[in-house]
Formats: C-alpha cells, sequence, structure tokens
C-alpha cells in the first residue's frame, strides 16, 4: 500500500472513530444486554416467563374488563405481543359510532404512555396476562425496556431539539454510518498485513503496543460480526427515523400506509354499518384456531377492527418458530358476522421476498434465531466490540503523546480521552447498581430507573474525570463493577429467595440466566483487576508518556 493511500485510510479511520467512540461504547454495551431483555424483564418481575408457556393468553378477560371501563363498540383495538408471550401493548382506538356518547360526567380518557397525543377516550398501556394486570407504559417499564432502548439512543427523543424525526434515532443513524465507514477504512488499513497483525500478541511490551495488538486482533476477530450490527443498524434505524421524510412524497404524509406497506403494521379500513352483532365475539377461539393451523408459531399482533359491529374482521399475524421457517410470516384475516376466512397467508408457506428481508435483518440484529448459545456468543462478541473502542481510545491518545506537539493539543487530547474512558467505563458499575436498585424496590418504574442510572452514571464520570488518572479509573470501574455484579444475584436470593439452584431446578431459566450472567461478569473482572496488577509489576511504562501527560493535564 502506498502512502497516501494508508494516510487516507488511517486518518479517516480515526477521525470517524473518535468522533463516534463514547455513542458506540454505550450502543454496544446496552445492546450486548438487550439480547436478554426479555430475561432481565422476567428477573425484575420475579416472574418466569418458562411458567407460563403451558396457559394461554385470555383475551376475552381483558376485553370483558375495557368493556366495563369503556364502551368498545365500534373501536379498533391492536396487541402488540412481546416475544415472551406475557407482556402486551395494547392500543385502543376511539369509536368510529357516531351514536356512542361519551361519559355523563364529562371526564375524558387520556391517552396513556409514549404515545399519548392528547385528551382523548382512547387508550395505550401494557397488560400482563399472566397478573391480569395492566399498567401505563411508564409504570410498566422495566430494566429490560431501559437498556433495549438505551443501545438505539431513544432516552434522547426527549431532547428538545426538533428536526423532523426523533432526535435520538437520527444521532444513532449517524453513528451507525459513521462506525460502518470506520470498519471499512479499519480493514482497508491492516489490509495488507491482516494475517501477520492478527496473530502478533506481544503482552509485555510497552503499553502502546499492547492496545495495538489488542484493537488489531479483537477487531479482526469481531469484523464480521460488527458489520453485520453496522449494516442491519442502518438499515432498522432509517426504517424509524430517516424514512419518515419520505412518507410526505410517496404517501401525502401518510406514515401509517407506509409502514403497512412494508409490513410493520396493518392499515386496512372497513366501513362501519351501524349493525351491532348479537352475540359477544369471543377471541380466545381464533387464538386457538390459528396454534392450531400454524402449529409451533407465534402469534405477534392481534387487530379487531370496528369492534362489535357487522362490519367487524379480527386480523392475526404470526411469526413461525425458527425450526420451521427462518423467514416466513403469517397473517389471517376472519370475519366473525359470517365465520368466514377472508383472507389467508401460511408462516410457513407463503414466503415474499420482504418477509426474506425483514427476518434476514431482524434475526441477525436480534440474535434470536438459535437460542441461548447464540444469544451468548453475541453478548461475548459485542462486549469485546467495547474493548475494541475502548483500545481504540488509548491508542490515540498515546500516538498523540509526542514532544513535537504543542501543549495545548496535547492538554486537549488527555482531556478529550479522559471524559470518552470515564464515560464508558462507569457504564458497568452503573449498571450492577441499577439492578440492585430494582430488585430492592419492586415498584420501580420508568422515572426511578432514570434517576438511579442516569444520576449515578453522572456523579461517577464526573469523579473520574476530575481524578485524570485513566489506569485508576480502568482499574477500579472494573473492581467496583465486579464486586456490585457479585452482589446482584445475592440480592435476587436475599430478597425474592431464588436463589440461582432454586430457578434452576424450577424451570426458571431466564431468571437463573440473568443471575449466571452477573456472575461470570463479576468473576471475569475480579480476574481482570487480578491480572492488572500482575502486569503492572512486569511491564514497562514509558516514563516520558506518564510524565508528559501529567504536564499535559497540570500545566498552565
Amino acid at each position: 500500500m502506498n502512502i497516501r493511500n494508508y494516510n487516507i485510510y488511517f486518518n479517516t479511520h480515526t477521525i470517524s472513530g473518535i468522533i463516534i467512540c463514547a455513542l458506540l461504547y454505550v450502543i454496544f454495551f446496552a445492546g450486548s444486554f438487550s439480547f436478554f431483555r426479555d430475561e432481565i424483564s422476567a428477573w425484575q418481575k420475579n416472574r418466569s416467563a418458562y411458567a407460563h408457556q403451558a396457559s394461554a393468553n385470555d383475551y376475552d378477560y381483558l376485553l370483558d374488563s375495557l368493556h366495563a371501563a369503556h364502551n368498545l363498540q365500534g373501536r379498533d383495538i391492536t396487541f402488540y405481543v412481546q416475544d415472551n408471550n406475557v407482556q402486551a401493548y395494547v392500543n385502543m382506538g376511539t369509536s368510529q359510532d357516531t351514536t356512542i356518547k361519551k361519559k355523563a360526567n364529562g371526564q375524558q380518557v387520556q391517552r396513556r404512555g409514549r404515545r399519548g397525543r392528547g385528551n382523548d377516550d382512547s387508550a395505550y398501556f401494557q397488560y400482563d396476562f399472566k397478573q391480569n394486570k395492566a399498567g401505563s407504559y411508564a409504570e410498566s417499564y422495566d430494566m429490560g425496556e431501559f437498556l433495549y432502548r438505551l443501545h438505539f439512543l431513544a432516552q434522547l427523543n426527549q431532547v428538545p431539539i426538533r428536526i423532523g424525526t426523533p432526535f435520538g434515532y437520527l444521532v444513532a443513524g449517524i453513528v451507525s454510518f459513521l462506525f460502518l465507514f470506520a470498519l471499512i477504512t479499519g480493514l482497508l488499513l491492516h489490509w495488507d498485513k491482516l494475517v501477520s497483525n492478527f496473530f502478533t500478541f506481544r503482552p509485555w511490551s510497552k503499553w502502546k503496543t499492547v492496545w495495538t495488538d489488542m484493537h488489531t486482533a479483537l477487531g479482526v476477530i469481531g469484523f464480521p460480526f460488527q458489520l453485520m450490527y453496522a449494516v442491519t443498524g442502518i438499515v432498522l434505524i432509517v426504517n424509524t427515523a430517516l424514512i419518515l421524510p419520505f412518507s410526505k412524497l410517496l404517501y401525502d404524509g401518510n406514515s401509517e400506509k407506509l409502514y403497512a406497506a412494508l409490513g410493520y403494521n396493518d392499515a386496512s379500513t372497513y366501513e362501519y354499518r351501524y349493525q351491532p352483532l348479537g352475540d359477544r365475539v369471543a377471541l380466545n377461539p381464533y387464538l386457538k384456531q390459528v396454534n392450531e393451523r400454524w402449529p409451533g408459531s407465534h402469534v405477534n399482533r392481534v387487530y379487531i377492527k370496528n369492534y362489535g359491529d357487522e362490519s367487524m374482521h379480527v386480523i392475526l399475524e404470526a411469526v413461525p418458530s425458527v425450526k420451521a421457517n427462518f423467514a416466513g410470516s403469517g397473517k389471517i384475516t376472519i370475519h366473525p358476522a359470517t365465520q368466514s376466512i377472508i383472507y389467508e397467508k401460511s408462516p410457513t408457506t407463503s414466503v415474499t421476498y420482504l418477509d426474506r428481508v425483514k427476518a434476514l435483518i431482524y434475526r441477525l440484529h436480534f440474535g434470536d434465531f438459535g437460542g441461548y448459545p447464540v444469544k451468548a456468543t453475541f453478548f461475548v462478541l459485542g462486549i469485546m466490540g467495547c474493548v475494541v473502542i475502548i483500545s481504540g481510545i488509548l491508542i490515540w491518545l498515546v500516538a498523540r503523546d509526542k514532544k513535537n506537539i504543542p501543549l495545548h493539543k496535547r492538554r486537549f487530547n488527555f482531556w478529550a480521552s479522559n471524559v470518552f474512558i470515564a464515560i464508558c467505563l462507569t457504564m458497568l458499575p452503573v449498571t450492577a447498581l441499577t439492578f440492585i436498585a430494582i430488585k430492592l424496590n419492586p415498584a420501580a418504574d420508568q422515572a426511578f430507573i432514570y434517576r438511579v442510572y442516569f444520576y449515578s452514571w453522572l456523579a461517577l464520570s464526573l469523579l473520574y474525570v476530575a481524578r485524570r488518572n485513566l489506569r485508576v479509573t480502568n482499574k477500579e470501574t472494573l473492581l467496583i463493577g465486579a464486586l456490585l455484579g457479585l452482589c446482584v444475584p445475592i440480592v435476587n436470593g436475599v430478597k425474592t429467595g431464588n436463589w440461582m439452584w432454586k430457578t434452576y431446578l424450577t424451570g426458571a431459566l431466564d431468571i437463573f440466566l440473568i443471575d449466571l450472567l452477573w456472575l461470570v461478569i463479576g468473576i471475569v473482572c475480579l480476574i481482570a483487576v487480578y491480572r492488572i496488577r500482575l502486569d503492572t509489576k512486569k511491564m514497562h511504562v514509558p516514563k516520558r508518556t506518564i510524565s508528559t501527560l501529567k504536564e499535559a493535564v497540570s500545566s498552565e
């Protein structure tokens, strides 16, 4: 490779990487835990989804309860069933029957949750089929949802910046694009010596050499995984944020039609006839019918159009098990008035091009196609991505600690690295602390999780930024994270009585897995702290590097 191309790849890889490093670390760290989103939810609520699988969800009980509080006649009702088949988000629209009056006392039911749009008699809430309990989105919020949404920076949507698309999603999309750019330039940068550098690791050399070897070796190992996540992440974030402006051009501003064309919802409408059905429509038999027709499939969407009217239609969408069909999706439309099936698309035999593309992207991104072995592998690869990011920051810092670089630039480089390292490495103890906090407070909701996580993250980050010692930041965050991580299964056992051996023997594998995960994390971090102490004594540390860094920080 000629020197000009090398310099181009090196500079573009370095600049793009250092711009996004902190946000990319947050995405990878939170995303790694998001593979166990349902397990984290079960752990927090102390309710194993595996124990619930024997019984079917009772949709009729929920509809009867809703009808007692609201007149459901003429409404559109949608159930977004979660993968664990225990919780579902329920979206209840306003009635199309103009003869139905609002409550006599004039009170209006405010639409609750993240999709609230004002005061009307619609509603949006989460329902737990096992507990037969409903709650608003904020009340039902859990740690699994928090980490899942953090991994695409959804919390930044609350920043009051109005640019036509959610701010957090836009930032995540930009980070994904720059990450893909950094991956490609990094591959080109190391292409000529890819094999030799991969097998080179010099743990007893100077720090810059160790970090460089680690960055290269782990980067090569995780490159296919990281490339896959960069591409699928871009596609997913484009669907949620960057594609919205095109709805104005292609669908006259109707984003619902756009998402319906992409298969994300059902936008079909039926003319309301003002002819009520004589008998109450039972939804459970339709679910049973689908399970019999498509055994092993999971119903993930239930749409009710014009409830209680002769024009009422029930639309059920399902996805098959991975063993039956990797890329299938099923849909069946039933007309209760005539008990006839209007439309049917099998999830195992009728697979469209759109089904294949969506399944490839979603299953690869969420790792839901191979059970716990795949999730565990993806978790490890995600954490390896975090290590690559940290080593890249350290390489960038040491490479710019030279006598020919002006003092003010070295001071800026150190402070930038100091801030990035503090923000990144404190995520581990903060996450473990929040797990403990939500277990000690069974009533933890969205506001509680936000306060504990973000306030403790801010406090720890400021503390280590003020201390100005990268080595201490690394060692102490690992040690605190290890101790808090080991406390997670202990606190769970003391608080709930569900010790690890008990959840394993009773088959509550989702709860057992989270305790095991934190136990392994704690042990690995303790080993890392021990190795750091040993290596610090044996490894040669350049005195000039330390002295110049201190000079860059303390000199005025």
